[in-house]
């Protein structure tokens, strides 16, 4: 009886090791796969961009990470599609930023 118990326990550690080792390497493909995902798109980036225009990006990215996100995603869409014929300056850049913000709303207050 204690040996059918040990038995249980330890193909249960087992299962156990194995399941946490195949988590393990899931995680160590997915980080690979995102890494050459960044690297790809930072070389593309560097081909389309000056470099002001990149670093506005990347101070930008600090503050609002999803609006920079959205336009990398959108130049380099633009990019693979063979729409951009010249390099982004930074001027080029800051005139897309500006289109692509959100609107802000205005709030007057009125006393009566």
């Amino acid at each position: 009886m204690d040996d059918e118990i040990e038995e249980i326990k330890r193909r249960k550690l087992e299962q156990l090791q194995q399941q946490q080792y195949t988590g393990q390497a899931q995680a160590a493909q997915q980080e690979q796969a995102r890494a050459e995902y960044e690297s790809k798109k930072a070389a593309i980036l560097r081909q389309i961009l000056t470099p002001e225009a990149r670093e506005r990006l990347s101070t930008l990215k600090m503050a609002k990470p999803e609006l920079v996100a959205s336009v990398e995603a959108q130049l380099i869409s633009l990019a693979q599609s063979g729409r951009i014929q010249a390099k982004i300056d930074d001027a080029r850049l800051k005139a897309l930023l500006l289109q692509l913000q959100p609107k802000k709303r205005e709030m007057q207050i009125k006393r009566m």
